[in-house]
């Protein structure tokens, strides 16, 4: 079990539940639109949010964003440690560094004496784009390379007494990301931040992130999580909840649906996602199966705490494997709604499974 640091008021390492993190994607300086987007983070779910910090008037942003919101805030800063100082005193909640490209030793003391004072975390690691080229020329195995990289700033900061630190190692290749996490894992307690760097475009992201995300979780290795996705910050949000929804780090309702057929007499791809949305307020685990005709629908109604399956003019709903009736296509997602609250009511989650 790794360490627990505290970010804010959250809690990171230590056995505490996983934490969804993102990154704005505004210029921290129109301090309008980031706080608008971080609000909108917060809603969906993200707990900690990361912010660049470029230059001072960065800073002079950052100070009244702090006063705006309510989620804990991240200051990504490189090259300068001026600026890392600034932010911290700012009132980050925490620091994501790269003590490699800070400059002399004495600079990242600076930082991790000013981060002591205020007792905040200090985030550091090795993205595979960023890397110094001096270790891939030391090593020919990338991952050892990558590896190495991150335990050397760890080691920086040991050095200079400071300890509340967590660390990451990334790659825009998902095997990649998995191995070196799976290394640094035995070599180190400090809390695990995990994700696929670059990782692309929506579905190219997506798919690398749930590989290699999921997978590692799946292992009890990673702490905070950040899906990385080219575009809309609260896509990563959402794809990082049902990356862990996926390999049970997380409560959740799982939504099943077939893929549909020439057989399918309902629209199952718009009923399933209506039914999402109905559910997405529920802190529960539970599986919703929506089938598109009876050729599976019987088998899923079975399996799922609650089911339904179209036909021409509704659906047939299942609960606890029992048929319980027919409902209209319109009253179907508000059907189920309200079956499930009423399943849960009576302490029926995950009765069924």
């Amino acid at each position: 079990m790794t360490k627990f640091v505290k970010v804010g008021d959250l809690k990171i390492g230590g056995g505490a539940p996983i934490v969804v993190q993102s990154m704005t994607n505004t210029d921290t300086k129109d301090v309008e639109k980031t706080v608008k987007q971080i609000k909108a983070l917060k809603n969906a779910g993200c707990k900690i949010v990361r912010l660049s910090v470029y230059d001072e008037e960065c800073v002079e942003a950052l100070k009244r964003i702090k006063k705006m919101v309510s989620v804990p805030l991240v200051a990504d800063i490189h090259f300068d440690y001026k600026l890392a100082i600034s932010s911290i005193k700012a009132g980050v909640d925490k620091i994501r560094i790269n003590p490699g490209n800070i400059g002399a030793k004495w600079k990242v003391k600076e930082v991790a004496r000013a981060a002591a004072d205020r007792g905040i975390p200090i985030r550091v690691g090795a993205n595979m784009g960023s890397i110094d080229e001096s270790y891939l020329k030391k090593f020919d195995d990338r991952i050892e390379a990558l590896v190495k990289s991150a335990m050397d700033e760890v080691e920086t900061l040991e050095s200079l007494s400071f300890d509340d630190i967590v660390v990451a190692v990334k790659s825009s290749d998902a095997v990649e990301t998995v191995l070196a996490n799976e290394k640094i894992a035995r070599l180190t307690c400090h809390p695990i931040h995990l994700g696929v760097t670059e990782a692309g475009v929506y579905e190219d992201a997506v798919v690398k992130s749930a590989f290699a995300i999921g997978h590692l979780v799946h292992e009890k290795i990673g702490d905070t999580v950040r899906v990385s996705i080219a575009g809309d910050p609260l896509k990563e949000v959402a794809t990082a909840y049902s990356i862990l929804k996926a390999v049970h780090a997380l409560k959740g309702i799982e939504i099943i649906a077939c893929p549909t057929c020439a057989r399918t007499e309902i629209n199952v791809e718009s009923l399933a996602e209506e039914i999402k949305n109905e559910l997405s307020d529920i802190n529960a685990s539970l599986k919703v199966a929506v089938m598109g005709c009876v050729v599976n629908g019987v088998g899923e109604a079975r399996d799922a705490d609650i089911a339904v399956f179209g036909t021409k003019s509704g659906g047939i709903i299942y609960e606890g494997g029992t048929k319980i009736g027919k409902v209209k296509k319109e009253e179907i997602a508000n059907t189920l709604k309200k079956i499930v609250e009423k399943h849960l009511e009576r302490g029926e989650n995950n009765a069924n499974r």
